[in-house]
Parts: C-alpha cells; structure tokens; sequence
C-alpha cells in the first residue's frame, strides 16, 4: 500500500493523503515501537521521514529482536537527518507511548475490519480493490464529479465554416480539420469542451499501437464524461484510412468527451462511431504517444498529456 500511496501522489495532484498509524499490538512485536519512533520524530516535524525510512529499510529491521529496534532505528535517524539526543528521548518518553496506545484504543471502539483500511473522502474501499488503479480510478472519477457539466452545450456551430483544432501535447501538436458539415454535434460539443479548457491536462489514456489513440477524460480511467451524452451521427464516411478523429462511446448515442485518433483502417467500426475530422499535420506526433492497453490490467505508465486545445474557426 505504500508504494500505491506513493504513486498516487506522484500522479493526483488533487489528494490529500492523511495517515493514522495502527499499532498491532500482540500481534507484530515491533508493531508499537515503530509507531513510537514515527511519533517521537514528528516531535521535530520528521514523521514522514521516518515514515519514508521505515518502509525503505523494512528488511532491515523486520527480523530484529524489539530490544534491538530502538538502537537500530535511533541510528538511522540521525542518517537521515533527524537530532539524535532528541530523537532517542521523545523515543522513551510518554507522551510518544501513551499517543500509541491512545491510536490502538480508538482503533478497537471503531471496529476496524482489516488494515490496510482505506477511506476515499470518508467511504471505506473493498480489499479487494486496494490497488493503484482502481484507486487512482476512484479519485479521478470523484474528480472528474466537480467539472462535469449539467446541460448540453448550446449549439453554437456554423456547418458553413472551416474548424481547425490543434491539440498541444508534451510530444508535439496534432493539427485536425473538423467536420462541421458532416457531424455537428461532436464538433459542437468538441469544440465547446476546447474552449472551457475541458482537456487541459487530460492524458491519451488508451494508445494502441497500430489501432488508435483515445483521450478526452479527465479522469483518466476511460469511464469518464462531460456531464451530458449526445446522439451517434452517421455519415458516408468510413473508417477507410489513418487519421480519422472518431467520438469514443459506450453504445449508441453516448457520445461525451472521449474520441480518438485512428493508426489505420478500421472498418470495423464503420456505422457504430461518429467520424468528426480528419489528422491533417501531426499524425506521426500521434504514433508516437506512450502506449497504454488498461484492458491487459498490469501497471501502465503514465499516459501523455495533452497541454491545450486551440480552435481557429475561418
């Protein structure tokens, strides 16, 4: 979990991480010790330097007698930065005790199922889903709640003009003529997500090489909306060649945000999803965007982002 945690972190810049130690009293002999020396080093702001230190160095510690723990871990706090006479006094000094036997306390009125016990803005998570995606999948998703839009974007599009998006991302740009003409409603709606700055910061979430790039939730788990749905526009184009910018959806007339960008033909999704551009500069940018399957279930790494989305109407 602490490796989770500190992934988490790295990649949600909208969590606040709050941790409670939970002593196993009677249970790992040196459950207790080691909330002490978290508490005594927070005496000098250093819990998550011990925090840090005793999750790097576990193997260390783990198989030491509890009257060898504090000699070990006094030492290694000074390494790590934190006043050793200070240290090793709040070590054995009661308020560090009495804080840890006051945390175990409180844990037994409340009934903890198991550990580790973690709650997403107050709501207990299964066990079973106490892994870096369905977590990070959680946040985003709770995230993604305070953006979403409540109505349709009023439709504001002139079939009649030329629409030029351009997407910025840490690769390159990708430069798309839209079809106005042929699908108004997505370009309505793309175009009004573009400009609310929708997709600032939204990763390719899923990159399949060969096949396509999707993006377009800024939740990143790919179960993400604006807010509203819009119905599947069929035209006379085809999934015929590379370049084509469909609408993602999750069956007919569930359009939102998400669309993506074919690699090549693929007729397959002729009739079932709503071609709105075509790649006009920028494809090679496109292929080369971090794959990402979040099907296959393993760790992915981070998707790339897109920076901003311009649209130039003539």
């Amino acid at each position: 979990m602490s490796t989770v945690i500190e992934r988490l972190m790295k990649e949600q810049d909208n969590v606040r991480f709050v941790f409670r130690p939970l002593p196993l009293t009677g249970i790992a002999d040196k459950s207790d010790l080691s909330v002490v020396a978290a508490l005594a080093a927070d005496e000098q702001d250093k819990f998550w330097v011990m925090y840090d230190l005793l999750f790097a160095r576990y193997n260390e510690w783990i198989n030491l007698k509890p009257d060898q723990f504090n000699a070990w871990v006094a030492r290694e706090a000074v390494k790590a930065g934190i006043n050793g006479d200070q240290f090793k006094a709040a070590l054995i000094s009661e308020k560090a005790t009495s804080t840890m036997k006051s945390m175990y306390e409180t844990a037994k009125k409340i009934n903890i199922p198991a550990i580790p016990l973690v709650l997403i803005n107050g709501a207990i998570q299964p066990s079973y889903v106490l892994d870096f995606q369905n977590i990070s999948d959680t946040v985003g998703l709770i995230a993604l709640g305070k953006k979403q839009f409540t109505t349709c974007p009023v439709f504001n599009i002139d079939p009649a003009k030329q629409y030029i998006a351009t997407i910025h991302t840490e690769k390159g740009d990708i430069v798309m003529q839209l079809f106005p003409d042929k699908a108004p409603l997505a370009v309505n709606s793309f175009v009004f997500l573009a400009q609310n700055k929708w997709f600032n910061g939204v990763t390719f979430h899923r990159v399949i090489p060969g096949f396509a790039a999707q993006a377009g939730d800024p939740s990143g788990t790919g179960k993400g909306n604006p807010g509203y749905f819009f119905n599947t526009e069929h035209s006379n184009l085809k999934f015929d060649k590379p370049g084509l910018v469909g609408m993602a959806n999750s069956g007919a007339d569930t359009n939102g945000s998400q669309f993506f960008i074919t690699f090549a033909p693929a007729p397959h999704l002729d009739n079932g999803y709503t071609i709105f551009g075509q790649v006009i500069s920028g494809l090679e940018v496109a292929e080369k965007l971090t794959p990402r399957d979040p099907s296959q279930g393993a760790a992915l790494p981070a998707g790339d982002k897109i920076l901003s989305v311009d649209v130039d109407v003539k």
